[in-house]
């Protein structure tokens, strides 16, 4: 009962594993960020600012059509008790009505109103040329955000990348130091090894079960946050990739074209505030519509009118908004200048972020021929270590520290790789042209 108990559960164990394969997804990087541009949260949310800014400036529009106004009225009146000499027949007793006033026991009314408008200090023109820079600001503002996307979305993944190399590395690097304390344990027990050596051995295996444990730990925490930024199910396990962690060489920085679309922002968002300024100054100059209408008016026994139509012209100025608008004239150009400074000042901003991602790029250039040593030189001086221990010219502190620095070696080796990567895209970021890449 026991072994068939036993049996199934290695069974299940199986299938498990089975199962759990069944779940990872392989997953490049360009893929990566091509569905964190259609499904993330924050692509939505860019393209959603789009539909307000269109929705707000149609609104805009929507003040230069005329004004139509549709009226009717019914009205039951009672009958009136009347009193004048003027309508004949009157009594002096104060007898109700006279022979002269009809019996009127209801009213129709019935109008329509229109109003055109013709000149209003030019206010309707520049409100809705001040929407359409700010629907065309809030447009390359949704590719700005999309490029910050595409760039979160390229460190998630290389985190990840990174994370399952140290797993790997870490898994092999700890057989070799379960081997080392079984080799060790049979030197001990035949008196070739001292006690304190084997126990060196097996604290150092303890280490490395505990940077294990911690490296799988971060793992499974980077795989989640990438999964549920690119609306993956949950419990998928994104299988990363390394042939797109490509060393791609950059030339020099004074032949960089910069396309930064919150850059090109900010240049309409300075054009919707010069707008503002002639929309507050609009307030100087006197409204001007052309007014039409028709009314029609039925009394039962009484009058009835019909084809009543009037047109004209409507002139308005409100004199206060003489001396009012200049605060708001003030507060407009007040604005206006902020953002140019604004602009300036994330000009010099951006051409340093590019200058700077540049350095960073040809840094990692650099760092990763130093790293490809490093490990050449960490494995044959572990090499070299292990030979001499083996002959008895080191001690085991010596050995144990060579194994360290030569896993050290292998992981340095293996993010370097994927920091060129990393440090590329975020070039482009700088320049403002990731998304373009990718999309190629």
């Amino acid at each position: 009962m026991k072994i068939r108990t036993l049996l199934l559960f290695m069974l299940s164990l199986a299938l498990s594993g089975h199962l759990k394969a069944q779940e990872k997804t392989p997953l490049g990087l360009r893929e990566a960020i091509r569905l964190a541009l259609t499904h993330g949260d924050d692509a939505k949310i860019a393209e959603e600012k789009v539909n307000t800014a269109e929705s707000q400036l149609q609104v805009t529009k929507n003040e230069q059509y005329p004004e139509l106004g549709l009226s009717g009225q019914y009205q039951y009146l009672t009958k009136p008790n009347v009193q004048s000499a003027l309508l004949g027949g009157g009594s002096d007793n104060g007898e109700e009505g006279g022979s002269g006033f009809p019996d009127i026991h209801q009213l129709l009314l019935g109008q329509v109103n229109a109003s055109v408008p013709v000149f209003s200090g030019f206010r309707l023109r520049n409100l809705v040329n001040a929407g359409e820079n700010r629907l065309e600001a809030a447009r390359l503002n949704a590719v700005s955000d999309k490029e910050q996307l595409a760039l979160q979305t390229v460190m998630d993944y290389i985190n990840l990348y990174k994370a399952r190399q140290t797993v790997s590395l870490v898994k092999e690097n700890l057989k070799s130091a379960q081997q080392r304390v079984k080799d060790f344990s049979a030197m001990e027990e035949n008196g070739l090894l001292a006690r304190n050596d084997l126990l060196k051995a097996k604290l150092q295996e303890s280490n490395v079960r505990v940077t294990l444990e911690e490296s799988i730990k971060n793992e499974r925490i980077l795989n989640y946050r990438l999964a549920t930024l690119l609306k993956l199910p949950e419990g998928t396990a994104i299988e990363t990739t390394a042939e797109e962690l490509d060393i791609v060489p950059v030339g020099d920085a004074d032949g960089v074209a910069v396309s930064r679309s919150d850059l090109e922002a900010l240049r309409y968002q300075e054009k919707a505030a010069e707008d503002e300024i002639k929309v507050a100054q609009s307030k100087f100059f006197p409204s001007v519509n052309l007014i039409g209408g028709y009314v029609a008016l039925d009394v039962p026994k009484a009058i009835t009118v019909t084809n009543a139509m009037n047109f004209g012209v409507g002139l308005s100025y409100n004199l206060s908004d003489i001396f009012k608008s200049k605060s708001d004239v003030k507060l407009a150009r007040s604005k206006a200048t902020e953002l140019q400074y604004t602009l300036d000042k994330y000009t010099d901003q951006v051409n340093i972020q590019v200058r700077n991602a540049l350095e960073d790029y040809r840094l990692a250039l650099k760092k990763y021929d130093v790293y490809t040593e490093s490990r050449e030189q960490a494995i044959e001086n572990y090499r070299i270590v292990k030979d001499k221990y083996d002959n008895g010219l080191v001690d085991t502190n010596d050995l144990l520290e060579a194994d360290v620095e030569q896993l050290q070696a292998r992981i340095n080796l293996a993010y370097s790789r994927a920091d060129i990567t990393q440090k590329y895209y975020e070039f482009l970021t700088a320049q403002g042209t990731l998304t373009n890449y990718i999309t190629k």
